[in-house]
């Protein structure tokens, strides 16, 4: 394409941190009305090439050209100004502040007496909710909400500048299949109205799904950037890693599992789980799937006493066990790796060590004062078992990759050896290469005689992890069923609590979003979006 055809213009862009060189040289062009995925592994500079675009760091070197003209990005106002949008991948919400007032913060309605006019801001706030048919209250407070629902909002609040570039920094992270399809969806619309998209993802079938255009980063330089059609996954993972990854999945368990470990006998939670009853035995991994708000989340909190029993019994290795709170879960044998490790699972501003010595403190104190000598050999142990890549265990968490970040929760749980491992969304807002490590070692800690159970919202990560499949509706299991020979409709089936669509209610559904694009794309560009029905 010639430079004329282009909305968006990186040209050489170069970007150092102390001691790191982010970026190289990096060129990356964007065309009107198209999805450009930003793909590569945690560390090959997408979010810093992003955040010079969005005007939070400037460049050392190269220059932004939007719409065939030189720009000067100094702060996010200005390039917001200049019409770029960016959904980042950590959440930027007020959580004290409602739904609506971080949809519109800044840009609030007022009154005559300049007060702000809280009945047309929360209409506001719906219309764009509305518009990606999110049903949530706009008067909520955003403490309130889930990590999805949280997501949602990220994502409405930067689509609401209706903006010309909008970046979309791992937007489905925490998103359920049903959020997906409606984000995709919005997706078409604004491409038909000549918006570009810019999309960061380590979900492969979604860029080939969504994107036109790929280009590839490893280590702050650009690999490859050609059109997705071009591309094959395979050839997409060896240019993001620089290997092949011939399997993404380890070998499922090859013997019986063990003895039980976990027994639920009709465990109840308040609202949220009825008559819960599940046995998860040593060696063997249980994935736990559903769609979103129908318990798994709640299950795997209530496993660590983060959500409170109300009914029923809970047994480890036999013995009935009352979970009022962490520390007794500690007790019992439970390690919770949380699905927001950033918020639960980490102190961002300590080193790896003092994290993952975290939970030992006990055991490596004596007369109250830590033996460091101790300390440094126990952490360097099981850093290295499950390999932290870092120039040493000194390094503050908070600049680690997702993937790193994930090792060092799970290394600060096996200090403690743990009988029962639960995992809560273990590969989420990780790159392709991470997620391979992270289930192989669930895998290899199921092969030492664990029971680890995996609560997740990526199907196929549910099939292909998962030696026995738990699928909870409603609030209790609907069904079990084997990891092997399980399918995404055969979940789904069950996690909706009724049949599928058929083949000729897809087919129509999927001519109903094209005729709503183009529908879309003959309103006169002054009109704003209207809601899809």
């Amino acid at each position: 394409m010639s430079g004329a055809e282009y909305i968006l213009e990186m040209r050489g862009i170069s970007k150092s941190f102390p001691g790191v060189k982010a970026l190289s040289g990096v060129s990356f062009n964007c065309a009107p009305g198209q999805v450009h995925a930003l793909v590569g592994e945690n560390g090959a500079g997408k979010s810093t090439l992003m955040k010079i675009l969005a005007g939070v760091h400037q460049p050392d070197e190269g220059e932004i050209v939007l719409r065939g003209q030189a720009v000067k990005l100094h702060n996010p106002k200005v390039a917001q100004r200049l019409g770029v949008s960016i959904i980042y991948q950590e959440f930027n919400l007020v959580p004290y502040m409602t739904v609506a007032q971080n949809i519109m913060l800044g840009r609030e309605p007022r009154t005559p007496l300049r007060t702000i006019d809280s009945k047309k801001l929360n209409a506001q706030a719906r219309h764009w909710l509305d518009i990606l048919h999110v049903d949530l209250n706009p008067r909520l407070n955003v403490e309130q909400l889930t990590v999805a629902q949280q997501q949602i909002v990220e994502i409405v609040k930067a689509l609401s500048y209706d903006a010309e570039i909008i970046v979309m920094d791992e937007p489905t992270a925490a998103l359920t299949p049903h959020e997906v399809a409606s984000l995709f969806h919005y997706i078409e619309l604004m491409k038909a109205r000549g918006k570009t998209i810019i999309f960061i993802s380590h979900r492969l079938d979604e860029i080939f799904m969504i994107a036109e255009w790929i280009t590839v980063l490893k280590d702050g330089a650009v690999v490859t950037s050609q059109p997705a059609s071009a591309l094959t996954k395979a050839a997409m993972v060896q240019h993001m890693v620089g290997r092949e990854l011939k399997e993404t999945f380890p070998h499922r368990l090859s013997s019986e599992p063990g003895e039980p470990v976990l027994e639920l006998r009709n465990v109840s939670s308040s609202n949220h789980l009825h008559n819960v009853s599940l046995v998860v035995r040593r060696g063997e991994v249980v994935g736990v799937a559903g769609l979103e708000g129908h318990g798994q989340r709640e299950l795997s909190r209530l496993l660590f006493g983060l959500e409170p029993v109300t009914g029923g019994e809970v047994f480890i290795n036999g013995k009935r066990v009352h979970m009022r709170d962490p520390i007794d879960a500690m007790h019992a044998g439970v390690a919770f790796v949380s699905d927001d490790r950033k918020e639960e699972g980490l102190q961002l501003p300590l080193s790896i060590r003092k994290n993952v010595s975290l939970p030992s403190l006990t055991k490596l104190s004596r007369l109250l004062f830590v033996q460091e000598r101790r300390e440094k050999q126990m952490v360097r142990q099981v850093a290295e078992s499950v390999d932290i890549r870092a120039p040493s265990m000194e390094v503050e968490v908070q600049y680690l990759s997702g993937g790193n970040q994930q090792k060092t929760v799970l290394a600060k749980w096996l200090t403690r050896e743990p009988e029962v491992l639960v995992f809560g969304e273990p590969t989420r807002g990780i790159d392709v290469g991470a997620k391979v490590e992270i289930y192989r070692l669930m895998r290899e800690l199921a092969e030492r005689g664990k029971a680890v159970i995996m609560v997740s919202s990526d199907l196929l990560e549910v099939i292909g992890m998962s030696d026995r499949i738990v699928v909870m509706h409603k609030g209790t299991i609907a069904t079990e069923m084997p990891g092997a020979g399980a399918t995404e409709e055969s979940i789904m089936r069950a996690a909706t609590g009724y049949n599928p669509l058929d083949e000729v209610e897809i087919a129509e559904e999927e001519a109903r979003v094209r005729q709503q694009a183009r529908a879309a794309a003959s309103q006169p560009q002054g009109q704003p979006l209207q809601p899809a029905q």
